[in-house]
């Protein structure tokens, strides 16, 4: 078994688990934040559905440097949840894609976070493939369903029974 063959299933069940949190967000709540200090409802989602998006950073390049990204690189809150809902559908497709393209020699490179050349973070593809997009979507997904609870929205089941929701 290659490590794509590990990796995608789990990646297809995160990223739907991560969607169902998406579709539930009222267009009229994207500016709502839980606290002055924290990213708004539209930001948090947004980033969210990037997060995919590093996919191709990770697997296709040694480095990426932070400083590369600019000064104005924050997530910012979509137009609309259909809007939304398409960036994350990209997003998704194409980390997809790049995890299925990888070989287990790739998987094994290693990888680096620079931030004006310093290093971050450095660790073989796989690694850094769970950390920054599924570890990474895991934690934002949990900020989100606490979210949507503090506005009376119904959270979806994840990995069991919600209580809003009895059924997986």
């Amino acid at each position: 078994m290659t490590i794509k063959d590990v990796l995608l299933p789990e990646y297809d069940h995160e990223m739907a688990t991560a969607r169902k949190l998406l579709e539930r967000i009222p267009d009229g709540e994207m500016g709502w934040k839980p606290h002055p200090r924290s990213m708004s409802m539209g930001e948090l989602a947004s980033h969210l559905a990037g997060i995919p998006g590093w996919a191709g950073a990770i697997l296709k390049t040694p480095t990426f440097d932070m400083a590369d990204a600019g000064e104005d690189h924050g997530p910012k809150a979509p137009a609309s949840r259909t809007a939304l809902l398409q960036y994350f559908d990209r997003t998704v497709a194409e980390a997809r894609a790049a995890i299925a393209s990888t070989s287990d020699a790739e998987f094994m490179g290693m990888w680096s976070l620079k931030n004006r050349g310093q290093d971050v973070f450095s660790a073989p593809r796989v690694a850094a493939t769970r950390s920054f997009i599924f570890n990474h979507a895991i934690h934002h997904r949990g900020q989100l369903s606490v979210y949507l609870r503090l506005k009376n929205i119904p959270v979806p089941a994840m990995y069991g029974p919600s209580a809003d929701e009895g059924k997986m």
